[in-house]
């Protein structure tokens, strides 16, 4: 378990370990939530892109890049002239 101190002027240092466990940098964004238990938990805000990966699921067909740029382009043209 780590210890971190406050000081007077609320602020604390993440203990290194919990630093490298979560991969928390400089500007790294930290949420506090108190949960069901009443517990105080802190959870990174920010994280990697890449754990994003198979979070959206897509049944189709292969689609590419040529094809996603026309379908982006598609929906542009579509919301501007709604707009009109």
């Amino acid at each position: 378990m780590s210890t971190a101190t406050m000081t007077s002027k609320g602020q604390i240092t993440v203990p290194a370990d919990i630093r490298a466990k979560f991969a928390l940098a400089a500007g790294a964004r930290i949420d506090f939530v108190v949960n069901a238990a009443g517990d105080l938990v802190m959870a990174p805000k920010t994280r990697d892109v890449h754990e994003l990966r198979g979070s959206l699921k897509y049944n189709g067909p292969p689609v590419s890049i040529e094809g996603i740029h026309r379908g982006i382009a598609a929906a542009v043209a579509k919301r501007m002239t709604r707009g009109r």
